[in-house]
């Protein structure tokens, strides 16, 4: 069986904009998904440890204080079949890379890919 490969983000959005990104996350689900991603799922914090002991995700994604913490993946069937969903969602003219420069602030993203260590 061939392991399911994650892209994961984390970043930080001004809460003003947060209807903006909703939407733009919403139209971007729908197209990884038509090109075969598995899951796609974009979750605003809610409860963020405050325990001084932990790292912190609102200091991870270098949140102000009007601003949001978002943390996204995408799920896929394989490493190789998340390269050609990429490559087919970048090239589809229905993402607009300008809208996506006016809500979210790409030096404050962290991304990257993620082979499935355990599944339950």
């Amino acid at each position: 069986m061939t392991e399911q490969y994650v892209d994961g983000f984390l970043l930080a959005i001004p809460s003003a904009k947060l209807d903006a990104y909703r939407a733009m996350a919403s139209r971007a689900g729908d197209i990884w998904k038509e090109y075969g991603a598995l899951d796609y799922r974009e979750c605003v914090a809610d409860d963020l440890n405050a325990d001084p002991q932990f790292a912190s995700f609102t200091q991870a994604a270098r949140a102000g204080e009007n601003d949001v913490v978002i943390f996204a993946w995408i799920v896929y069937p394989s490493k190789a079949e998340r390269d050609r969903i990429n490559a087919a969602v970048m090239a589809d003219p229905r993402l607009n890379p300008e809208e996506c420069k006016d809500v979210v602030d790409m030096a404050r993203m962290a991304w990257g890919g993620f082979r499935t260590l355990v599944q339950a």
